[in-house]
Formats: structure tokens, C-alpha cells, sequence
């Protein structure tokens, strides 16, 4: 799989760590805010799924999702929101916003590779 490439993006060095040592066998791309991130898609880069934190300064996960989805050079890229917020508004909103699925903090590594294998492989 390291021919695929992640974009992880989250605030907390702590999760970004934890998240690119479960996924060390991708190619990982990171950024610390929402703005950061959305610099890297529009750069070109080929960017295969996004993990995407919710609760962010300056740019919260779900404008970061709008962004991504109303482009359509972009709107293709799989998101997987990464959250401690366990209220089913947020679910419903990060939904209606065009993510594929959640991932919960803290990080289970198996969950993590499970959820992300399953966005990324064929079939």
C-alpha cells in the first residue's frame, strides 16, 4: 500500500504520531490545521483518503469536508473524520457533509488499519 497516500491532519502531535506509526506502511501526508491541509490537496498532490480530525482552531474538520467536497477535482477523496465527539449530531452532520466513516479517539491501531484498508483496497 505505500503507493497510497493519506493525508492526516489533526492539531494534536500526539495523534498525528499515532497515527502514522499505525499506518507506517502508506505513504503519510500531514497537517496541523484545516488550512494546511486544503493547501496540500489543491497543491497536485494525489491524495488517497483523508483521516480528519473534527475540533480544530481556525478551521474545523467539517469545513475542511465542506471544502474538499464542493470541489470536483477533490470531491472523489474518501474522508474519515477522527473524533472524541460522541454526540450523534456531529455523526449526522460529518455524514451529510460527505464523510465515509468515523474513527474514535483514542486510537484502537486495528480499528484504524481496518476502517482505512477497507476505504483504500479494491473490491
Amino acid at each position: 500500500m505505500e503507493n497510497k497516500t493519506i493525508l492526516i491532519v489533526d492539531d494534536a502531535p500526539e495523534n498525528i504520531t499515532i497515527l502514522a506509526e499505525v499506518l507506517s506502511g502508506f505513504n503519510c501526508r500531514v497537517a496541523t490545521n484545516g488550512a494546511k491541509a486544503i493547501k496540500i490537496i489543491n497543491s497536485g498532490t494525489k491524495i488517497d483518503l483523508v483521516l480528519l480530525d473534527v475540533v480544530m482552531p481556525v478551521m474545523d474538520g467539517f469545513e475542511v469536508a465542506k471544502i474538499i467536497k464542493g470541489n470536483p477535482e477533490t470531491s472523489s477523496i474518501p474522508i474519515i473524520f477522527v473524533t472524541g465527539q460522541t454526540d450523534a449530531q456531529s455523526f449526522v452532520k460529518g455524514f451529510d457533509l460527505g464523510a465515509e466513516d468515523y474513527l474514535m479517539k483514542p486510537f484502537d491501531p486495528e480499528a484504524v488499519l481496518r476502517v482505512v484498508n477497507q476505504k483504500l483496497l479494491p473490491g
